[in-house]
């Protein structure tokens, strides 16, 4: 359901408030559409999109190196050329060495949480690349708004590539940061944890969540070493319910003997991107009855709490 929503938003961005001319070069495998947007009256080009028109034959890739095109679909958004099994057709990994750091990494892109992640950071506008197990699936929900990459996480080679030009990372699931090594540049990591949910389970529930509790201590034992400023948001269980139909409470404890929608949690670690601690921050949340007009200043007053309890 996520994937559908996903692909509408990502149909009705691309084309709201946008004239699509359409152009195209004789001899060449490529077309593009220029999106225009009206501002202050006026007609302003705001996107160029190129679109793969035929199956690239080995002169015309040569051709397309020679002019810039990788460099160009990299500069104006659009997605990589796929082969047949939807592996991305690589740049060099040294084509950006001074790429600014501005993108948010989401990892497990094919969670519901981690789509639901994603979404709420397009409609932030913020620069989005994700992990993702089928890159064709993340293109077809996403289009161009995100950068998806499939791969090994414990490969250096491609480590290194989902990292560039990253500045924050957010987990939506455990498991990621106890997987990887040096995350050498990232300068804020979020953890969606439900490690306090795991803690509360006994008997046969306890048994079934063993591997994933273990796997959240973990990742939360290399955040707090790694020397990287962090946010761990301990939510209590997950609820596919409908987000933004109730408040929130950020008591101690609430996380063990809540509950929180999927959309709810996927919201407050977005908001969490525009307030970084200096070193870590902890905090619980779940629904409740408390509404939050302004989180920046909301999670500066919980960060402030949390550093006066440590004093």
């Amino acid at each position: 359901m996520v994937l559908a929503y996903a692909a509408t938003l990502s149909s009705t961005l691309s084309f709201q408030k946008s004239v699509p001319l359409n152009s195209q070069r004789s001899g060449t495998s490529f077309g593009s559409s220029f999106l225009f947007s009206r501002e202050n009256g006026s007609v302003v080009p705001s996107l160029v999109v190129c679109h793969a028109k035929k199956k690239l034959s080995f002169m015309e890739q040569i051709l397309d190196y020679i002019e810039g095109g990788p460099k160009l679909r990299k500069w104006y958004g659009a997605p990589d050329i796929l082969e047949k099994d939807g592996t991305a057709i690589e740049d060099d990994e040294d084509d950006y060495p001074d790429e600014v750091r501005d993108a948010v990494l989401v990892t497990d892109g094919d969670s519901e949480t981690g789509q639901m992640v994603i979404l709420s950071l397009i409609v932030k506008k913020a620069r989005v690349k994700t992990l993702v197990k089928d890159k064709r699936v993340a293109l077809e929900a996403f289009g161009s708004y995100v950068e998806s990459m499939a791969g090994d996480t414990s490969d250096k080679r491609f480590l290194k590539k989902a990292l560039r030009g990253v500045r924050t990372i957010i987990c939506p699931n455990e498991g990621f940061l106890s997987s990887v090594g040096s995350l050498q540049g990232v300068q804020h990591v979020i953890v969606l944890s439900q490690l306090s949910v795991y803690g509360g389970k006994s008997g046969f529930q306890s048994m079934m969540k063993s591997n994933a509790k273990k796997l959240a201590e973990q990742d939360e034992s290399v955040l707090k070493t790694s020397g990287i400023p962090y946010t761990i948001i301990r939510t209590g269980a997950l609820l596919d319910a409908p987000g933004g139909k109730r408040g929130f409470t950020f008591d101690e404890g609430c996380a063990a003997r809540g509950s929180i929608s999927k959309e709810d949690a996927a919201f407050v670690c977005v908001a969490a991107l525009d307030c970084v601690p200096q070193t870590g921050f902890i905090f619980e949340v779940a629904n409740g009855d408390n509404k939050v007009s302004d989180w920046k200043e909301c999670l500066a007053t919980l960060m402030e709490e949390t550093s006066q309890k440590l004093q």
